[in-house]
């Protein structure tokens, strides 16, 4: 009898809800969200300690592709909810934040990065894309440990948003800028088209998600076959899978970044369309896709390959990474007149560089500049992993008293 490939995906997806769930469990036991639990028990079934994707059981399927593929719909869908949670009134209203906060979290860290790395006997090139890798920002990490503590709806919720979408659209303009500039791509000559491609998408794409999407759900539901049987929340979910590809295929940036436009377009609809599509997307993605997200960011780190001689750089860079969100983004939002504890609070929440982080890290070796294996690789990559598990304790600690507004999700 030939042996279905498909077999030990089931067993392995089984393995990391299940111990999702219970890390989770064990993280809200100890007064830690459930992410922290998450992605700890992601690396102890990664490489670092179980190794659980080579173990026999699994008859030598590979399954490290799909399962980021199931993550990377976790995330998407995550920040479809999160845009179905904006209120856009509310956003506006952190507008000057959103850009101070957003511009210098992402040009901070170039700069704190830039001349340590020079100091480490490392080109202009290879220190300028370090800075650059450090500028990323992945917001879904922090905006759902908002979400469970009830402070997305809240200033600083509004204003991590706000800033995030500035920082990943800075740093996805930084990252083609620095290899046109260093000539390792072919983007050299394509600055003015990436710009106007970013540009129309945001524009275009958000106008149509904004005055488009809630009038398309609302007359689809006065057909009898879209209105029962979870027709509205399916429709949701086709908006939200178009805009994500749209957004990578023609606007060039994150996927991510569609998925949230097409939710905060469709938090214009009715309560009770909005109460409908919350309801079922949530399920899929808390109870299936996200939880499979956060293992993953375990899963692919590896902390036993971890050689002492990089520790000190990794320490170094990880030390920048942290300050230079929390003073980058805290110095924006005290501009904007934020107290200090408000500006705290948005600084940590950036810290996370994430999936951001990990796909620039990526490109900067696609490009010839870095080197895989190389100390200071390894150091980038420790610490874009060290700062998505830090960020979750450290956002619990600096909101440590109860919101005023805002629901826990």
């Amino acid at each position: 009898m030939e042996y279905n490939p498909v077999v030990p995906l089931f067993l392995i997806l089984g393995v990391l809800i299940a111990a999702s769930r219970f890390g989770g469990a064990v993280a809200r036991r100890l007064g830690q969200p459930r992410v922290l639990g998450e992605l700890i028990l992601g690396v102890i079934l990664g490489p670092t300690f179980l190794n659980i994707l080579d173990w026999e059981i699994l008859h030598g399927v590979h399954l490290e592709t799909t399962i980021k593929q199931f993550a990377e719909l976790g995330v998407l869908v995550l920040m479809f909810i999160v845009g179905l949670e904006i209120d856009m009134r509310e956003l506006s209203k952190v507008g000057q934040v959103g850009v101070l906060a957003g511009v210098l979290g992402a040009l901070v860290p170039v700069a704190m990065t830039y001349p340590v790395v020079l100091l480490a006997d490392y080109g202009w090139e290879v220190a300028l894309f370090a800075g650059v890798t450090l500028a990323a920002t992945s917001v879904s990490i922090s905006a759902q440990v908002l979400l469970e503590l009830g402070f997305l709806r809240t200033r600083e919720g509004n204003a991590l948003i706000a800033s995030a979408l500035v920082d990943d659209v800075l740093a996805i303009l930084l990252v083609s800028v620095t290899i046109a500039i260093t000539g390792r791509g072919e983007e050299s000559a394509a600055i003015p088209e990436i710009l106007a491609r970013m540009a129309g998408f945001m524009l275009v794409g958000g106008a149509i998600a904004w005055f488009v999407l809630p009038r398309l759900i609302e007359r689809l539901a006065t057909h009898p076959n879209i209105a029962q049987s979870y027709g509205i929340p399916a429709v949701a979910l086709i908006f939200m899978l178009l805009y994500g590809w749209t957004a990578e295929e023609f606007g060039g940036v994150a996927t991510i970044t569609g998925a949230f436009l097409a939710g905060v377009g469709l938090s214009r609809v009715t309560e009770k369309h909005k109460h409908e599509i919350e309801s079922a997307v949530s399920y899929i993605a808390f109870v299936f896709l996200v939880p499979i997200f956060f293992m993953d960011v375990g899963l692919s780190t590896d902390l036993s390959s971890f050689k002492t001689s990089e520790v000190p750089l990794a320490l170094i860079l990880l030390v920048i990474a942290v300050l230079s969100k929390i003073l980058g983004a805290g110095l924006g939002a005290i501009v904007s007149q934020f107290n200090r504890l408000e500006a705290l609070r948005l600084g940590v929440c950036m810290i996370s560089r994430g999936e951001v982080g990990l796909i620039v890290a990526t490109l900067g070796v696609a490009t010839q500049i870095f080197q895989p294996g190389e100390k200071l690789y390894s150091g980038l990559f420790m610490v874009i992993v060290l700062t998505t598990m830090i960020t979750p304790p450290m956002v619990r600690w600096v909101f440590r008293e109860k919101p005023h507004t805002g629901e826990a999700f």
